[in-house]
């Protein structure tokens, strides 16, 4: 009996699981599997200037799985530039769940590494950084004093970033960036299926005049006692507090034997601290009975507020894409999820960093590799320029004694003249 009942309750939770995954919807998914340039434009922005660069489709120096593959950016100091045109959908009434995931093999010294996704018609042979977008999420690394989180959404045709200082991962492992937006506008964003932030459209993006302001007009109330100790209205000064002296004689001080009261005058002990001495009397603090705390401006409606049920709902999406500069190139774009279930977002992340530790291990073989060449190169550089420097000293020791040569056949009286003088 006890195992039907196990069964059956399998059964059940089975059938919730396929349930949910049925009604949920993945509306794009990239993997970057073989064919993906069919499926993706690459832009001729910033070509006729020389400056566009390019991507390579491969699983990237130290991937956990060679078969992995994403597409990386090639080309320092370029732009990048590829778009995927979608089935055009609205998150209205639904949560939007975007994610992708990036590694910096680089050093990147300066540049993007965000996503963007875009609204209405796209020319994707045009596609670049003046492209208007519906949101831009993802990493923004500049020395070491840049290492931005970007989340810029566009409302009525203007862009407002986050308020928030957010920050991203700058290591040369793979990361997932997932930004999760709700009917109520409320958000997460998720690096690696760890919520790093939460909130509000209302409160974290500068779209709408605050709910609520500060009343300016508001005064403190005359009786409002914000003391939150006072004095004990029943202490009372110990008598003879006040004749107590703050210096005393020091007990331990003796009049020197060479003291000579006619010469000296009287000796006097000289003085030290009292130590009962405590002071000017002060009562002692007990709480105030009548503390009401510390009084703050009360806020208001605001009557600038106008609220949009529908703030949350970006324009109907229908291209995702990728614009990015960057100093150094290197970096690998994967994973690609456009989807209104967290939950089949978070199963990706974990399918990937199933392979985590063999990511890790690879990255670290490739750290002493890199790391033994740029020692046996420091130490080329090393030999060679001492063995420039022993040339330079050959050379400067031969042209000395050429020169005292030729001085002597010219004048050799003069020469053994300075020679004698010397001597």
């Amino acid at each position: 009996m006890a195992r039907h009942s196990s069964t059956v309750t399998l059964k059940l939770l089975l059938l919730l699981v396929l349930f949910r995954f049925s009604i949920s919807e993945i509306i794009f998914e990239e993997r970057f599997d073989d064919g993906w340039q069919g499926r993706w434009v690459k832009s001729e922005w910033k070509k006729s200037e020389g400056k566009a660069g390019s991507f390579k489709h491969t699983a990237g120096k130290w991937s956990g799985d060679p078969d992995d593959k994403g597409i990386q950016t090639f080309g320092d100091a370029k732009h990048f530039a590829v778009s995927a045109k979608i089935s055009e959908f609205t998150n209205k009434n639904r949560t939007l769940v975007l994610q992708y995931s990036i590694r910096f093999e680089q050093d990147i010294e300066c540049g993007g590494g965000y996503i963007k996704f875009l609204s209405g018609f796209v020319n994707q042979k045009k596609f670049g950084g003046d492209t208007p977008y519906s949101l831009m999420f993802g990493p923004d690394i500049c020395g070491t004093q840049t290492k931005k989180l970007h989340v810029i959404l566009s409302y009525q045709g203007q862009n407002y970033p986050i308020k928030k200082d957010l920050e991203c991962e700058t290591d040369k492992l793979t990361h997932f960036y997932t930004f999760i937006l709700r009917p109520d506008a409320s958000y997460s964003i998720l690096i690696d299926n760890r919520e790093r932030d939460s909130g509000s459209m209302y409160t974290d993006w500068d779209i709408l005049p605050p709910r609520k302001i500060k009343d300016l007009k508001a005064k403190k109330p005359a009786d409002w006692d914000d003391r939150e100790y006072i004095d004990d209205p029943n202490a009372t000064k110990p008598e003879g507090y006040d004749s107590i002296p703050k210096e005393i004689p020091d007990p331990k001080a003796k009049e020197p034997d060479s003291w000579d009261e006619e010469e000296d005058g009287i000796w006097k002990a000289p003085k030290i601290p009292n130590p009962k001495y405590k002071g000017p009397w002060k009562p002692k603090k007990i709480k105030n009975p009548n503390y009401k705390g510390k009084w703050k401006i009360p806020y208001i409606d605001n009557p600038e507020f106008e609220d949009d049920p529908d703030l949350y709902v970006l324009k109907p999406i229908k291209y995702v894409g990728i614009e990015v500069w960057q100093v150094k190139a290197g970096s690998v774009f994967d994973n690609v999820l456009i989807c209104d279930d967290p939950e089949y977002a978070k199963q990706v992340v974990d399918e990937v960093f199933a392979n985590r530790e063999v990511e890790k291990e690879a990255f670290e073989e490739a750290e002493k590799v890199r790391k033994a060449r740029e020692e046996e190169e420091a130490q080329r550089a090393r030999e060679e320029g001492e063995r420039r420097r022993r040339e330079r000293g050959y050379d400067r020791r031969y042209r000395d004694r050429e020169r005292y040569r030729d001085r002597y056949r010219r004048h050799p009286r003069d020469y053994m003249d300075d020679y004698h003088d010397e001597l």
